[in-house]
């Protein structure tokens, strides 16, 4: 997968001012950004998130997942610490798209899990491809990472692309009555990493 770099430019926010980077995937026309604060071309890890798009949680507010939260989570902690990056990948539904993640809502609506209904419209538990990472790292000359997530997933597919992660920061927010099937399905189905409610971290 070929990734050309656009442009940069600042983008003001309510944690503080960050630069937005654009990326286009040459093939597909797809479009990505980076947003990244600080000086990330030395040789400490930077901060960093890889975030999928999510229409309904980041923009509509959807409490179904905890991808919204999430987001502005990870944003504040980078403002916080002053240094990071959220790697922000048009990757809608775990790679399946927009419409086809309604689709996936309605099957939850009957009973279906989120594994479960992506899995009867013909798709994997999980499409996304983080290969269109590594142009994007080099570009802004990242060394290495201290990466946000519950996801090993992407701590592996990081490492697996020669990217080194020097640690996993735990990244929980968002829980709410709507959404506590969503998390167990993932932490069950998805091996995703979370805490309990009364704050030790179980796999």
């Amino acid at each position: 997968m070929t990734i050309r770099y656009v442009e940069s430019s600042k983008l003001p926010t309510s944690w503080g001012m960050f630069e937005m980077h654009g990326f286009e995937e040459v093939e597909t026309g797809k479009e990505h950004v980076v947003l990244s604060m600080g000086d990330l071309d030395t040789d400490a890890p930077v901060l960093a998130r890889i975030h999928s798009e999510c229409l309904t949680g980041d923009a509509l507010f959807s409490l179904r997942c905890d991808c919204g939260a999430q987001l502005q989570h990870a944003l504040h902690r980078i403002a916080t610490e002053g240094r990071g990056a959220v790697f922000y990948l048009r990757q809608e539904g775990r790679g399946i798209g927009l419409l086809n993640k309604i689709r996936a809502y309605k099957l939850q609506d009957c009973g279906a899990d989120t594994v479960e209904a992506n899995e009867r419209l013909g798709f994997g538990a999980d499409m996304r491809d983080y290969s269109i990472l590594k142009p994007m790292i080099d570009h802004l000359g990242i060394k290495s990472i201290r990466l946000m997530t519950n996801n090993p997933r992407k701590v592996k597919a990081l490492q697996d692309l020669g990217v080194e992660v020097t640690e996993r920061l735990p990244h929980q927010s968002g829980r709410n009555p709507h959404n506590t099937n969503y998390l167990s399905t993932k932490k069950g189905k998805l091996g995703h990493l979370f805490d309990d409610e009364d704050g030790s971290e179980r796999s």
